[in-house]
């Protein structure tokens, strides 16, 4: 399907001291089967947009539609449930739960659609031995290394089979061989019905996106592919 999500009119701002327009205007659309990357100078508005899109946060106006729905105006327990269903997400820093071992982390995402233990650990494995963890299931966070817990991170991202894939600067805290491999391990994740979307500033990762979306002071400079 073209144009599974579409961005109209976004615009965010925060209120502090002085009042701040992180976002601008922003109008975009997004389709499955490919592969976008924000690239921007921090504080362009790389990371407000991930957030808008991954539902954690609303805009101060404009619309969201998810396959032609507004999600916008959506209680916060409508939009859980669609980011459980729909949405994977793989932060910077991993936010794995250090108490809880690899496969643990994993399957508890299973867990937030109602599959039972056995299902999630069955299906987290899978995910974890196409990712080259089979030998780390049991490890725990700090038993891993930086590159192996994003790899638990992406698996996390995948156990609910999502449609839209969005990571935020997912290699900032590697090392140049550990960020190549965990963005091979990215690359590998285009579907025909999925959409991947992150943000980076490494050049040479952004242009190997089928669509590169360049942001400056809250919006859009330009969109290549």
């Amino acid at each position: 399907m073209s144009n599974f999500i579409k961005l109209k009119k976004i615009s965010k701002n925060f209120v502090t001291e002085n009042k701040v327009r992180a976002l601008k205007n922003i109008n975009i659309e997004l389709s499955l089967g490919k592969i976008y990357s924000i690239v921007g100078p921090s504080g362009s508005g790389k990371s407000t947009l991930l957030n808008l899109l991954s539902l954690i946060d609303n805009p101060s106006s404009g619309s969201i539609l998810i396959e032609n729905t507004n999600i916008v105006p959506f209680e916060k327990d409508k939009k859980d449930k669609i980011r459980a269903s729909t949405i994977g997400i793989i932060y910077q820093n991993y936010n794995l739960l250090s108490d809880f071992t690899a496969i643990e982390n994993v399957s508890l995402a299973g867990l937030a659609l109602n599959k039972t233990k056995k299902q999630s650990m069955e299906e987290a494995k899978k995910i974890m031995s196409k990712l080259g963890l089979s030998k780390r299931l049991e490890h725990f966070p700090s038993e891993l290394s930086g590159g192996e817990n994003q790899r638990v991170a992406i698996a996390r991202a995948l156990i609910n089979k999502p449609k839209i894939v969005l990571a935020d600067e997912p290699t900032g805290n590697l090392d140049n061989a550990s960020a190549k491999n965990v963005f091979k391990n990215l690359l590998n994740l285009k579907k025909a019905d999925r959409l991947i979307i992150f943000a980076t500033h490494n050049r040479e990762f952004a242009n190997m996106s089928d669509c590169k979306i360049e942001m400056i002071d809250g919006s859009i400079k330009s969109i290549n592919g």
